[in-house]
C-alpha cells in the first residue's frame, strides 16, 4: 500500500473558552452580594480599573470618555474578538428604558418598602426541585422525583418506602429506584438516602472512593464499631495499624450524615432585589437595581506607556484587557438579566396582574427559545437573583414550575395549585380540618381539573403542611 502526504483545508467553527469568558460566565450566576465582593476585589488588585466619579467636570468627563471609548474599541475589537464571540454565549439584547435616578428610587420605594424586602431562605425541597427541573429525566420520572422530594425529612432522609413512593406516584416500584439514585446525586450529595449507611455510601461513590473495599465495608458494616471506638477488632480484621485506620476515619468524618440540615425552613431573611417590576398604566416596567454597584471605567494610566521591560509591558497589557473585559462582562450580565426578566414578565403576565394563583407552567427552554439564548445561560442568570413584584419578592427560579392539564386542554402551574391548597387550609375550620380528598374536590371546582388525593398530599407535604389529623391535634 502506497503512503503519501497531502494537504487538506478544513473549515470548522468552535467556541474558545478563554479565562476571560469563564470569568464572564461565572459573573452570571453570582448573587448580588457576591458580585459586589468580586468587583471590589478587582478594584483593589487592578491598577488600571477605577470607579467613575460623578464629581468630574463636564470637559474632563468628555475627554476621559473619549479615551475610554478608544481603549474599549482597541481592546474589544482587536483583542477580545480573537478569543471568541460574546454573543455566541449571550445573544443580542433589547434596549433598557431609562428613568431619572430620583424617579428610579421613588418607584423602587413604592414597590418595595424596607419592611417588605425579605424572602424565604432557600429550602431543601426548593433547591432539589430546581435541580429536578433541570435534569434530563422524563416527565414521568420528574413526577416520581417530586414525590421523593416531598417526602424528605428536614435532615434530608427519605421518610417513605419505595412501595409508598410508587403508590403516591402511581407507578410500579421498579420505576422508583432509578429516580431515587438520580436524586441522591443532586446537591447536597446523599440527600434522599434511607439511612446513614446509604447516605455515606452515595457520597463515597461520588468521590470515587468506592474502589477501596476496606472503606466500603467500614461504612456498610462497622459504623456502630467506629462510633463506639471499638478499633481493635477492626485492626485485626483488616490487618491495619492505627495510623492507617485513622486515615479511613478522616475520610468518613469528612462526609455529611445530615445533608439537608444546612438548609433553612423557609423563615424570612432580608434581601436586596436585583430587579424591580412595577406597573405603569397598562404595562409592566422592569428596573434593574444598580444601587451600590460601582460604575467602572479604565483609569487614565491605561493611556500611558508604562513599563520598561517586555515582562512589565505584558503585565500592563494583561491588566488592561482584564479590566476591559470585566467592564463589558458586568454590562452584559445586567443586559442578560434584563432580557430574561422581560421574557419572564411576558410569559407570566397573569401572575404580575393577579398573584401566585395565576402562575403559569414555565420551563427554562421556554425562556431560552424566546430570547435566543442557551438554557444554561438562563439557568445561571436566574440563580441567586431576586425580583420585587407588586405581590412580593421572589427568587427568579420561582417562576419556573411544571404544569397540570386542565379539562379544557389548557394548563395551570403547580405553584398556583400549591398556593390554592395553602389558601384553602389557611381558611379551614381548625376544629374540622380539610382532608386531602376534600381539597381535591375544591380544586376541581375552582380549576376544573381532576387532581388525585395523592397529588394533593404530595403538594401539601412539599408545603410542609401536616395532614388533617395532625392539624386537628395541633389546634
Amino acid at each position: 500500500m502506497a503512503l503519501e502526504l497531502r494537504q487538506q483545508l478544513k473549515l470548522t467553527q468552535q467556541l474558545v473558552m478563554t479565562p476571560q469568558l469563564q470569568q464572564a460566565i461565572k459573573l452570571l450566576q453570582l448573587s448580588r452580594v457576591e458580585l459586589l465582593e468580586t468587583v471590589q476585589q478587582e478594584l483593589l488588585e487592578n491598577p488600571f480599573l477605577e470607579e467613575s466619579s460623578l464629581a468630574d467636570d463636564a470637559s474632563a468627563g468628555e475627554q476621559h470618555e473619549e479615551s475610554r471609548e478608544s481603549v474599549k474599541e482597541d481592546v474589544y475589537d482587536k483583542e477580545l474578538a480573537k478569543d471568541a464571540d460574546w454573543e455566541d454565549y449571550l445573544g443580542e439584547f433589547a434596549s433598557t428604558p431609562r428613568l431619572s435616578q430620583s424617579r428610579e428610587f421613588e418607584l423602587a420605594e413604592e414597590i418595595s418598602p424596607l419592611e417588605a424586602r425579605y424572602a424565604a431562605k432557600p429550602t431543601l425541597d426548593g433547591h432539589l426541585l430546581w435541580q429536578l427541573r433541570l435534569s434530563s429525566l422524563t416527565e414521568e420520572q420528574k413526577g416520581i422525583g417530586e414525590v421523593i422530594i416531598g417526602n424528605l425529612s428536614s435532615a434530608g432522609y427519605l421518610q417513605a418506602s419505595i412501595e409508598e413512593v410508587a403508590e403516591m406516584a402511581n407507578v410500579a416500584p421498579e420505576e422508583v429506584l432509578p429516580v431515587l439514585e438520580k436524586v441522591q446525586m443532586f446537591d447536597p450529595v446523599g440527600v434522599a438516602a434511607r439511612d446513614a449507611r446509604e447516605c455515606l455510601m452515595v457520597q463515597i461513590k461520588s468521590l470515587n472512593y468506592a474502589r477501596d473495599p476496606i472503606l466500603v465495608e467500614l461504612v456498610e458494616s462497622h459504623l456502630e464499631d467506629l462510633e463506639a471506638k471499638r478499633y481493635k477488632p477492626l485492626l485485626r480484621k483488616f490487618k491495619l495499624d492505627m495510623e492507617e485506620l485513622k486515615e479511613y476515619l478522616d475520610i468518613i468524618q469528612s462526609l455529611d450524615p445530615l445533608p439537608g440540615a444546612s438548609f433553612g425552613g423557609g423563615e424570612p431573611t432580608y434581601v436586596s432585589p436585583d430587579v424591580f417590576v412595577y406597573k405603569m398604566g397598562d404595562e409592566f416596567v422592569i428596573l434593574l437595581n444598580d444601587d451600590g454597584l460601582p460604575q467602572l471605567q479604565l483609569s487614565a494610566m491605561s493611556q500611558m506607556n508604562i513599563g520598561n521591560s517586555e515582562q512589565e509591558k505584558d503585565y500592563c497589557a494583561e491588566k488592561i484587557r482584564s479590566a476591559s473585559w470585566l467592564i463589558k462582562s458586568l454590562y452584559q450580565r445586567q443586559r442578560t438579566l434584563y432580557k430574561v426578566m422581560e421574557s419572564i414578565v411576558r410569559h407570566q403576565q397573569p401572575f404580575f396582574e393577579d398573584g401566585v394563583t395565576k402562575l403559569a407552567p414555565l420551563i427554562l427552554k421556554d425562556i431560552a427559545d424566546d430570547i435566543s439564548m442557551h438554557e444554561s445561560t438562563v439557568s445561571r442568570i436566574t440563580t441567586n437573583k431576586y425580583v420585587a413584584t407588586p405581590h412580593g419578592i421572589f427568587e427568579l427560579k420561582f417562576f419556573f414550575n411544571s404544569g397540570l392539564e386542565l379539562d379544557d386542554g389548557s394548563q395551570v402551574g403547580s405553584e398556583s395549585v400549591k398556593a390554592l391548597i395553602k389558601k384553602f387550609i389557611s381558611e379551614e375550620d381548625t376544629r374540622s380540618p380539610l382532608s386531602d380528598e376534600r381539597i381535591g374536590e375544591m380544586l376541581k371546582e375552582r380549576l376544573k381539573v381532576n387532581i388525585a388525593r395523592r397529588t394533593v398530599a404530595k403538594y401539601r407535604t412539599a408545603l410542609d403542611i401536616p395532614s388533617s389529623s395532625r392539624r386537628k391535634e395541633h389546634f
